[in-house]
């Protein structure tokens, strides 16, 4: 028997507290045909100036409370395409409290066909920090057919705009979309990682009510991803992402007040980014064992304990197939993986 010492596959978790500010719809020069904003994020609609007002009485409040800075994201809609000078509205409202330090930092969402550079170091001269790019896919015909506009060119040039400007990147992938092929999502990972990203997001493309996709999907047009190739596939995309320093900050949608009534198909689980980190820490260690031997023993992370077994124990048989029983593993407070490996005994 021997001990082999592993670095865990996680990238430490240091990412920010965020509050987002939803703008639901506002600055779209049109709809995709997945997307259904109110029910994604829970909130309707509004002016500009209402959410302004609501910005700012949130603001005073998260003040007045205290507690820990946070991050302030701008999400929902298009930012960078919000009538001007709104974009420079909604930050100079927040400039104050990031001078003060109880804002962390700015970001927002926005098109890789709605960023340039001159727009863009506007609004990092007034604080905003990192700009994520709903991608969706870099395939000039998956963006076509999901009514997204843009294709591949746009899209990297959107990504070099932003690095340009001195702002971080986000991307956010949309597995599975109408369009999909063999193949397609993990070509669009490798282009996003070549992008020289702060952070991923990963959103299986889901049919909801409401939304020309659903009626897409009515007519027999178009199938989602099935759950579980869905959390195999992005398993692998995590592995991958970490591996390239990159943190995946979010895998599906956040749960929202109404949200699950309105899902008709498609890989969603109120526990999908457990399943997927706890996949993609199974097939790190299994990869990682040795030919000819078997998991004898481990002693992990604390901080991997939640994720190791996977949703209420899934991975335990798949775990016992490679020789690890649940009395043979120990977790503590230490920074990495000791995997006890033995000899396969012959039957």
């Amino acid at each position: 028997m021997f001990g082999l010492s592993l670095l865990p596959p996680f990238l430490p978790k240091r990412s920010p507290r965020i509050h987002p500010v939803f703008l639901p719809y506002q600055g779209c020069p049109g709809r995709c045909v997945f997307c259904a904003q109110p029910t994604q994020t829970g909130q309707n609609p509004q002016g500009l100036d209402q959410a302004l007002e609501d910005l700012k009485r949130t603001l005073e409040a998260l003040a007045a409370l205290g507690g820990p800075p946070l991050e302030l994201a701008f999400y929902g809609g298009t930012f960078t395409l919000l009538p001007p000078p709104w974009p420079e509205r909604f930050l100079e409202a927040a400039g104050p409290y990031l001078a003060q330090g109880r804002l962390t930092g700015l970001r927002c969402s926005t098109r890789p066909d709605a960023v340039t550079p001159k727009i863009l170091r506007r609004l990092k001269d007034l604080g905003l920090g990192l700009v994520e790019l709903g991608v969706q896919s870099f395939d000039d015909a998956a963006l076509a057919v999901s009514g997204r506009g843009g294709g591949r060119s746009q899209t990297l040039e959107g990504c070099a705009a932003v690095r340009q400007s001195g702002l971080k990147l986000g991307i956010q992938l949309m597995p599975g979309l109408p369009g999909d092929r063999d193949s397609l999502f993990e070509e669009d990972l490798a282009l996003a990682l070549a992008q020289d990203i702060a952070a991923l997001r990963l959103y299986p493309c889901l049919v909801i009510e409401g939304t020309p996709l659903a009626e897409i999907w009515r007519q027999g047009r178009y199938a989602p991803w099935p759950l579980e190739a869905t959390v195999r596939r992005l398993a692998r995309a995590s592995l991958a992402s970490w591996a390239a320093g990159v943190p995946v900050i979010r895998t599906g949608l956040a749960p929202q007040p109404g949200l699950a009534e309105k899902i008709l198909a498609g890989p969603v689980h109120p526990a999908l980014g457990q399943m997927v980190r706890s996949r993609a820490l199974f097939e790190y260690l299994r990869d990682a064992l040795p030919p000819g031997l078997v998991m004898a023993g481990l002693d992990a992370p604390r901080a991997v304990q939640g994720d190791f077994w996977g949703q209420a124990g899934a991975l335990k048989p798949e775990y016992a197939a490679l020789g690890l029983a649940p009395n043979r593993v120990r977790f503590g407070d230490r920074p990495d993986f000791v995997l006890d490996c033995a000899p396969v005994v012959p039957a």
